[in-house]
């Protein structure tokens, strides 16, 4: 246990660097904005005065070498800056958003595995039948789609044409209020307090934006699973299994895929980050409050704390989600380390 404790304490310190370079670059990219932001808050018909008075109020007088130790030696005190757009810390909205994200992408990558693994298990034991063609031509559509246009789409058919979705402007209709806050997630909290119709009407929301992260997750995943079963059905222990006269079902769940969840799991982890990004998009298509949004509002006011902020958070949520595969992996195959 304690070799395992190191091992992930060495892990995260091989992050450390990456954060930083993230740090660094998301402080010149925002920096590199068109825009400024004194002028936005100061208002587009300021004079030269008023403008350069908010400008060293927000320290952006200083050269880039000095907000940079400024901002640097503000995160080592955990504080990430104050969002200008909003007035509240960054921190705080981040906390209150980053529920929205993680329960819309943990759904949509829920979907997405419901579907693509079996199909992909499917469509590798039945090569060139019409499984097969139906497993390419659902990942061909999923690479090919961005998720803004799969959005769009099935806002149009079923919330304009069919009327069967609610509208797509939040985590709630407007008639319903929030559950009591335990853990940000509508499902779980409405759950919690025993809501049974703030329960539904949270799943009705999520259905539209959830299946729009799950059709843009389904193909990586799917491809990966019909990529890793052929693999392992055309190994030797297959054959030997069954010559043995083992069942081919036990071939295939004990055998085959457990070999196959390697390359699957660590799939897992990589379209788990790209949801995050993806979140971006989705969540301003269907009006979803989350850290996505966030990220939008802040860049189209040039808010460089609120930028830097999020940016930092996925890095961060990045090399979590990645540690926490590393560790899936070395249970699943002990001889796998997690100093590979």
């Amino acid at each position: 246990m304690d070799n395992k404790l190191i091992q992930i304490g060495r892990r995260l310190a091989q992050a450390l660097p990456s954060v930083f370079g993230v740090i660094i670059i998301s402080f010149i990219l925002t920096r590199a904005l068109p825009g400024d932001p004194a002028v936005y808050f100061a208002g587009y018909m300021a004079d030269e005065e008023s403008i350069e008075q908010v400008r060293q109020a927000l320290g952006l007088d200083k050269s880039w070498v000095e907000q940079f130790t400024i901002y640097v030696r503000n995160l080592i005190n955990g504080d990430w800056g104050m969002s200008l757009s909003t007035g509240r810390p960054v921190t705080e909205e981040l906390r209150s958003r980053l529920p929205a994200s993680l329960e819309l992408t943990l759904i949509g990558l829920g979907l997405a595995i419901l579907v693509a693994i079996p199909l992909g298990v499917l469509a590798a034991t039945r090569p060139d039948s019409w499984v097969d063609h139906l497993c390419r031509i659902m990942v061909t559509a999923g690479v090919s789609l961005p998720t803004f246009f799969t959005g769009l789409f099935l806002v149009y058919v079923f919330y304009y044409l069919l009327g069967w979705s609610p509208s797509p402007l939040g985590r709630l209709s407007i008639v319903y209020l929030p559950p009591p806050n335990v853990t940000g997630f509508y499902i779980i909290d409405s759950l919690l307090a025993g809501d049974q119709e703030t329960f539904v009407a949270s799943i009705a929301q999520l259905i539209l934006p959830a299946v729009t992260l799950g059709l843009f997750a389904l193909a990586p995943i799917a491809r990966m699973t019909r990529a890793a079963m052929l693999g392992a059905l055309a190994s030797d222990f297959i054959r030997t299994a069954r010559a043995n006269g083992l069942s081919n079902r036990v071939v295939l769940i004990t055998y085959a895929f457990r070999n196959a969840a390697l390359p699957v799991l660590t799939t897992l982890g990589m379209v788990f980050s790209f949801l995050l990004g993806a979140n971006v998009l989705v969540e301003k298509v269907f009006s979803w409050p989350g850290i996505g949004s966030f990220a939008i509002q802040a860049l189209v006011a040039s808010d460089y704390a609120a930028v830097q902020g999020f940016v930092l958070a996925m890095a961060l949520l990045f090399v979590c989600v990645n540690l926490f595969i590393d560790v899936l992996l070395t249970i699943a195959d002990p001889r796998i380390g997690l100093d590979d």
